[in-house]
């Protein structure tokens, strides 16, 4: 994962509507979820969850898909497992530390 990437997807998760967001999809799953379910679940309106999925969107962390009528937001598992990567890989100076890197890619 580049540093411009990195950076991206922190700067994303910085704010606490998009930490919030974000982890209602990785919570979910696979499955998604669609604006409506997420605004109702999260109690904010559809325009803010609009535009705080466009900005995680942007950094790669989420996907979306159009299913019939809906849109279907997912997690981004393999950005959000690439990110932790970045932060851990040299983690401990290369010694076994409490950082496991299989737990880290077990959602993916």
């Amino acid at each position: 994962m580049e540093s411009s990437e990195v950076i991206r997807a922190l700067s994303a998760l910085a704010h606490p509507v998009r930490l919030q967001v974000f982890r209602a999809l990785v919570v979910t799953g696979k499955a998604g979820l669609t604006p409506g379910t997420m605004a109702e679940a999260l109690g904010m309106p559809l325009n803010t969850l609009s535009f705080h999925l466009k900005e995680l969107a942007n950094a790669g962390l989420v996907t979306q898909e159009r299913a019939s009528r809906n849109i279907v937001y997912r997690a981004e598992y393999d950005q959000m497992n690439g990110l932790l990567g970045y932060l851990s890989e040299n983690c401990c100076a290369g010694a076994a530390c409490a950082v496991d890197a299989t737990a880290a890619s077990a959602c993916g």
